[in-house]
């Protein structure tokens, strides 16, 4: 949530485009909001109340979500906050997706459906092709 410390934007350039810049490397980059972001993004009142948080961060129901995905600098795709909680059938937790869409689990089962199904998919499908695949599984997605 305060990667909002490593991201500058330098001026607006649209209504959901910007010019930024990376603070730790230095790099500027044009961050454009997500099309199926925007309606979260007009919603700006979780930044009155977590000033340090990253200006493109926004609540969709119990999680918090980039709206800028497809654009963000390396720091925030290498970051590695929780994408998906996965749980078995009795709601134990069982495995995360982390932000670079790795698998974090010792479940064999849950790894090797992993491993299975999530080749070939886009990154930019990554996150709800395989929420759909794993709860045809039987698993929880949160």
């Amino acid at each position: 949530m305060y990667l909002g410390d490593y991201i500058v934007i330098n001026c607006q350039t649209g209504p959901f485009e910007f010019l930024c810049e990376s603070v730790s490397t230095g790099t500027p980059f044009t961050a454009r909001i997500d099309e199926d972001k925007r309606d979260l993004f007009r919603e700006d009142s979780f930044l009155k109340e977590h000033p340090n948080a990253c200006r493109f961060l926004r609540p969709d129901g119990n999680l918090l979500r980039c709206t800028i995905h497809h654009d963000s600098p390396a720091q925030c795709k290498f970051y590695r906050c929780v994408l998906m909680k996965i749980y078995n059938r009795s709601g134990t937790l069982i495995g995360t997706v982390t932000g670079t869409y790795n698998l974090h689990s010792e479940n064999a089962a849950l790894r090797e459906i992993w491993d299975r199904e999530t080749k070939g998919v886009p990154e930019s499908r990554l996150e709800h092709e395989t929420a759909k695949i794993l709860q045809q599984k039987g698993y929880l997605v949160e």
